[in-house]
């Protein structure tokens, strides 16, 4: 039986929506909010046998007030982005905008002196090409993360990573096991189906 793992985006924050690089606030009432209007729409706990979250406190708190109860992983934790930490892409431009272009344009890049695109998409892959064969495991993770599931499970171009939009609560699944994953998604609000 093939392992197929769902992704959550936890729900957003201010800082969220201002796409803070690692953003460590918790749920605002905004959050609160989205996550109580679309509960319904998303993968019910009992469809899952393990389930996980990113170490951030707004992906805790999403995993929580959905009944998951997620255990953090650190493998699942956002791109360390060093000293743009907390800065939207906007003020990091302003403060460095060469090491900016050349992070955007080069994904083996580390100008911020943090990790890398490149080993970001390795290390949220080989997480997931590690999860044992089987079952139904559900994680709730930063829209961070899932764009980097992406890239490793369609063997993208690391530059993709940039072209895809992660909103709040959207889901992701992926079905099969280590270098043969099958991608869905699902939208957010859309009716869900149980994992299995």
């Amino acid at each position: 039986m093939p392992l197929r793992v769902t992704f959550v985006a936890a729900a957003g924050t201010a800082g969220s929506r201002a796409e803070r690089f690692q953003d460590q606030r918790p749920l605002d009432q905004a959050g609160w909010d989205e996550v109580q209007r679309l509960a319904g729409t998303l993968p019910p706990p009992s469809g899952a046998e393990l389930r996980y979250c990113s170490p951030t406190p707004r992906s805790r708190a999403t995993g929580d007030a959905l009944g998951y109860a997620p255990l953090a992983q650190l493998a699942l934790r956002e791109c360390d982005m060093g000293r743009w930490n907390g800065l939207t892409l906007g003020e990091a431009m302003a403060r460095e905008p060469e090491a900016v272009d050349h992070w955007l344009a080069e994904p083996r890049a580390t100008p911020h002196g943090g990790e890398s695109l490149t080993a970001f998409a390795a290390r949220v892959g080989e997480w997931l090409d590690t999860r044992p064969a089987g079952g139904a495991i559900v994680a709730v993770v930063e829209p961070a993360v899932i764009r980097a599931v992406l890239v490793h499970v369609l063997r993208a171009a690391p530059e993709t990573y940039f072209a895809v939009d992660v909103r709040p609560l959207a889901t992701a699944s992926v079905t099969g096991g280590a270098g043969r994953w099958t991608l869905r998604l699902d939208a957010a609000g859309a009716p869900a189906v149980p994992a299995g």
